[in-house]
């Protein structure tokens, strides 16, 4: 997919997948205790689905660009390639910086395509 044919309905899925959520839990369970990271977790599934510029999420998460070269930011492009959609991020406020819980590889993916681009997430 050519970057001026990058749309936000084009590359991402409007809502995250099922298997999202325990990824996310996963390594939330690494931040906080397990019955916080599960309610945290629950409300991002209420949550709505906004949208923010991939640029702004890597700044206020403090994390550095994945390269191109990682084998799952690599994988995502491929996915974009063959019109493929990619799944929401999943997004917690820190006490200092963003968290990305799940959707990291995909951010990066995103950010290589075009870091003005919108990308959907659930902001908890």
């Amino acid at each position: 997919m050519k970057k001026n044919t990058l749309t936000r309905d084009n590359l991402w899925l409007k809502e995250p997948e099922d298997h999202d959520f325990p990824a996310a839990q996963d390594y939330l369970e690494l931040l906080f205790e397990p019955d916080a990271a599960q309610k945290i977790v629950g409300k991002l599934k209420k949550a709505p689905t906004i949208t923010k510029k991939s640029k702004d999420i890597l700044r206020a998460s403090k994390l550095a660009l994945l390269p191109d070269t990682n084998i799952h930011v690599k994988e995502n492009l491929r996915k974009v390639e063959k019109n493929k959609k990619l799944s929401p991020i999943l997004l917690v406020r820190g006490e200092n910086e963003l968290i990305i819980a799940d959707g990291y590889h995909r951010l990066c993916c995103s950010y290589y395509l075009t870091e003005d681009l919108e990308v959907p997430c659930r902001l908890v």
